[in-house]
């Protein structure tokens, strides 16, 4: 016997269907003929409709529904007001300075920490001649039909001839 194919025709489970549709029919007509009392179908009405009233919604959540709503409500409120807070770092007990300084006018642009330059007992400032593409080091947009260029530019330097910081302009 071949068990990985079913057979072709299988037996009705439930016997002759014709037999049952006549079972059913008889039992239709015994119920209706049944008639719950005035009285008991009015309580059942009533019953079901103090279970399934028509309650507003806010009415409809129980204690613990607020509750969860409360504090879903307020870690809200608390994250809102995280992201409107600017972030600081931890240990942070002064703000941080700028890496951008106007001295006369000029904008310098840190190379090298501010501390080390602040610290340095004799800078000098030194006239050069640097071309365009050095801008692009420092994060600036160049032109590409200018790139090979120079501009003029006057650099903090220390005793040893470190670069410290830098200002691009048209100096005279």
């Amino acid at each position: 016997m071949d068990t990985r194919h079913p057979p072709d025709h299988l037996p009705d489970p439930l016997g002759d269907t014709a037999e049952l549709d006549l079972r059913l029919a008889g039992l239709r007509e015994a119920l209706s003929a049944v008639d719950t009392p005035r009285c008991v179908d009015k309580e059942l009405m009533q019953a079901f409709q103090a279970q399934f009233s028509r309650r507003p919604r806010y009415r409809r959540l129980g204690a613990l529904e607020w509750i969860a709503t409360a504090l879903a409500g307020g870690l809200g409120a608390a994250m809102l007001a995280l992201l409107l807070v600017p972030p600081r770092l931890a240990g942070d007990g002064y703000p941080q300075a700028p890496l951008l300084r106007l001295d006369d006018g000029g904008a310098f642009v840190a190379l090298d920490s501010l501390e080390r330059i602040e610290r340095e007992p004799a800078p000098r400032l030194v006239a050069a001649d640097l071309p365009r593409t050095v801008l692009a080091t420092l994060g600036l947009p160049i032109d590409p039909e200018y790139a090979g260029d120079s501009i003029r530019a006057e650099m903090l330097v220390d005793a040893a001839g470190e670069p410290l910081a830098l200002r691009l302009g048209a100096f005279e």
